[in-house]
């Protein structure tokens, strides 16, 4: 069982390794975890502090099913810290233009963009990705 809060390693290689922590459970997008992964890459054998580890930077914010992982061996639980960050500030996007119209052409670009907070059910409609979009 995975919990917010939650500090997990993941290896890169044989040599080196990184970290991500599940932040929140993200109820209106996919019903997921949502997990900020870090910048600083380890060597495979340091053992950081859980402080060091969430005061990196962050590399992204993502949604994905942390307890899959674990089953997968794809990485471990290191432990658990209650510093998340601040969530009002992730913003994620999404748009429904995806592969082509029926007799048209692939859509390359999209002009329909749409941007919402962990567990906002207001999707904000944006049209084209500029700025903080």
């Amino acid at each position: 069982m995975t919990k917010v809060g939650d500090v997990f390693s993941v290896k890169l290689d044989n040599k080196v390794k990184k970290y991500f922590q599940l932040i929140a459970f993200d109820l209106t997008q996919l019903n997921s975890d949502v997990i900020r992964a870090f910048k600083k890459v380890y060597p495979i054998h340091a053992t950081p502090t859980l402080l060091d580890i969430v005061n990196d930077d962050v590399d992204f914010y993502a949604h994905c099913v942390t307890k899959f992982g674990i089953r997968m061996h794809l990485w471990d639980k290191v432990g658990n810290i209650s510093d998340v960050g601040e969530l009002s500030k992730i913003l994620f996007r999404g748009t429904n233009d995806y592969g082509a119209k029926v007799g048209g052409e692939n859509i390359k670009v999209s002009h329909n963009w749409f941007v919402w907070h962990i567990n906002d059910d207001k999707f904000t409609y944006v049209g084209n990705l500029e700025g903080e979009n």
